[in-house]
């Protein structure tokens, strides 16, 4: 189901027309309009109306985005996002008549960008995903890390090595892996180590819009727990990234490695 929309076709985001789109939702009639709006917006679109499909159409084109229902049938929504996490990167956005916050959590859990509650505005979705493309770039999802010289971008705490040119973690010499909003929350806390960054300004920097509820922090508070668990020893007592009750989130300092001569 989707909300009323006064804004016509000519309202456009900021998108980047060779992006590729996959949009799954087994509702024709929702299907229709956002492969219709997402194509008007500049992007191409493929569409499945089922999770065995979303698989099939996904490996054939390989999207950029992927919009998914979490209501499917044959496979559910989760159970797709469970298997593109487990070979891609893709930036996944959640769609569901659900509006229970444990369920916007576990899809968030299994590796989602970002989770809209039907009904929701078309324009809305596509300024998120406008949002995510311009973080990323289009191919980006399967892009090999390009040849930068090494010593550039690069820090480290003790085994922990983050390469900000190749967007690549990794700890005693085996890579982390992160998912590219997972990434951005990273470069996001370290960019200014020490300092508080309140989780409104999280969700907007990478989210691309502003706390309306509540519930809305809790996108923020879900991928600072994917991180710590991804890159804290112990995330239980985070050492990286830190808590500041009742504001946000503050990281500890990361040392630069000296440039490497040639």
């Amino acid at each position: 189901m989707l909300e009323k929309s006064n804004d016509g076709p000519g309202s456009k985001p900021a998108s980047l027309p060779s992006a590729t789109i996959l949009v799954v939702d087994d509702e024709p009639a929702v299907l229709k309009v956002l492969v219709t709006r997402l194509e008007l917006a500049g992007y191409k679109v493929v569409s499945a109306s089922d999770g065995e499909e979303a698989l099939d159409v996904f490996h054939r084109e390989i999207p950029d985005l992927v919009v998914l229902d979490v209501m499917l049938p044959k496979l559910d929504g989760f159970a797709v996002c469970r298997r593109l996490r487990a070979e891609s990167i893709v930036p996944i956005i959640f769609l569901s008549a659900l509006e229970a916050i444990s369920e916007r959590v576990a899809g968030l859990d299994l590796g989602a960008d970002d989770y809209l509650s039907k009904p929701f505005s078309p324009k809305e979705l596509e300024a998120r995903i406008a949002t995510i493309l311009r973080r990323m770039g289009p191919g980006a999802s399967v892009a090999e890390p390009r040849e930068i010289p090494a010593g550039q971008g690069v820090m480290k705490l003790g085994e922990l090595v983050v390469d900000t040119n190749r967007r690549q973690v990794s700890r005693g010499g085996e890579r982390i892996g992160l998912t590219y909003t997972e990434f951005s929350l990273l470069e996001l806390l370290f960019r200014d180590p020490g300092k508080v960054v309140p989780r409104a300004e999280i969700l907007e920097q990478l989210w691309g819009y502003p706390p309306r509820r509540a519930a809305d922090f809790r996108v923020v508070d879900v991928y600072v727990a994917r991180l710590r668990g991804k890159l804290e020893p112990d995330p239980r007592n985070p050492e990286l990234i830190l808590t500041v009750r009742g504001i946000g989130y503050s990281s500890q300092r990361l040392n630069e490695f000296p440039p490497v001569s040639s």
